[in-house]
């Protein structure tokens, strides 16, 4: 295989199994992708709970930080870049692995078919599966992925591949089956993660509402959400170009056997930062590992007033 694995542990507690991850990533427009892995791979590290791999496409891309019909800084438009080149050769073996996690982004190549089967078999067995940030963009025409993401926004997605799901400002839960795009954002800022489901092991102990780093707010998104739990909301701000709804921030799905944890948080290296987003990486990708959740909530986890970072070396 031409992939390089990247791989590394660290030092754990003796009392617990070491939890075997694999993050896959090599295809994202988001420029921070190649430090956010790394950022993901040190916090999965440092809290002694899992060892670590990479397995990196053999032709990666990189887009930029521009919404797609922004201009890039020589004029150019996301539409005037080069295709990403899909990477025949790309197959990691997801069997070696309690859970994948994804930093794949916007407009990633599709990957070989037997890769495509091979995750789904993976994840379909009892394998867990995380979607982090803009990885709920790839993959438009991928079935199978859209059913384990529950809900994905941009690549063409629109009414024909589900509804939106939101809370309304009554607490409602509503599937809306209008037409229109999936997938929208305004400007960063802080906004505030309300949780949803507080007896799930991810979110169990968790402030009610707690305020996330500036990061982008995904709305409209859209897709099956077939065997989903939205555990958390974002408030969509009209100020902010929002819905002026509760959009869902953190999910987890259900396929097959499998368990999935889906957050749309960590769009640049200050939201990786966010205490928020480490804590929840941390105990989703437990869960979606195991079924339980043993990492703590640490003390400094934001509260409703106060976002809380952890600078990155």
């Amino acid at each position: 295989m031409t992939a390089s694995l990247l791989g590394g542990c660290a030092a754990r507690e003796e009392s617990a199994a070491k939890l075997r991850v694999l993050i896959v990533d090599g295809q994202n427009n988001h420029t921070v992708w190649p430090k956010s892995t790394m950022m993901m791979k040190a916090y999965f590290e440092q809290s002694g709970r899992f060892e670590v791999d990479i397995a990196r496409t053999q032709f990666t891309w990189q887009g930029a930080k521009w919404a797609p019909h922004y201009p890039l800084q020589d004029g150019r438009t996301y539409e005037d870049l080069p295709e990403p080149k899909e990477d025949p050769d790309y197959a990691p073996d997801f069997a070696n692995y309690d859970v994948v996690v994804s930093n794949f982004g916007w407009r990633a190549a599709d990957w070989p078919a037997g890769t495509r089967d091979a995750l789904e078999k993976f994840v379909a067995g009892g394998g867990g599966f995380v979607t982090v940030h803009a990885a709920n963009n790839s993959f438009p025409n991928w079935p199978a992925y859209n059913r384990m993401i529950g809900l994905g926004g941009w690549g063409g997605r629109t009414e024909k591949d589900g509804p939106y799901v939101y809370y309304d400002n009554e607490g409602k839960l509503v599937r809306d089956d209008t037409p229109g795009r999936g997938g929208a954002h305004g400007p960063e800022h802080q906004f505030m993660i309300e949780i949803r489901q507080p007896d799930h092991p991810i979110t169990r102990g968790m402030p009610t509402r707690w305020l996330h780093t500036q990061d982008e707010c995904y709305d409209r998104l859209r897709g099956p959400a077939e065997e989903m739990t939205i555990l958390a909301t974002a408030y969509s701000s009209p100020e902010y170009k929002g819905t002026d709804r509760h959009e869902p921030a953190l999910m987890t799905i259900d396929f097959e056997k499998g368990r999935i944890f889906h957050t749309i948080l960590g769009h640049e290296d200050y939201s990786f930062e966010g205490v928020g987003f480490i804590v929840t990486l941390l105990r989703g990708t437990e869960w979606a590992a195991t079924g339980e959740v043993t990492i703590p909530i640490p003390e400094d986890f934001p509260t409703e007033t106060e976002a809380k970072r952890r600078p990155f070396p």
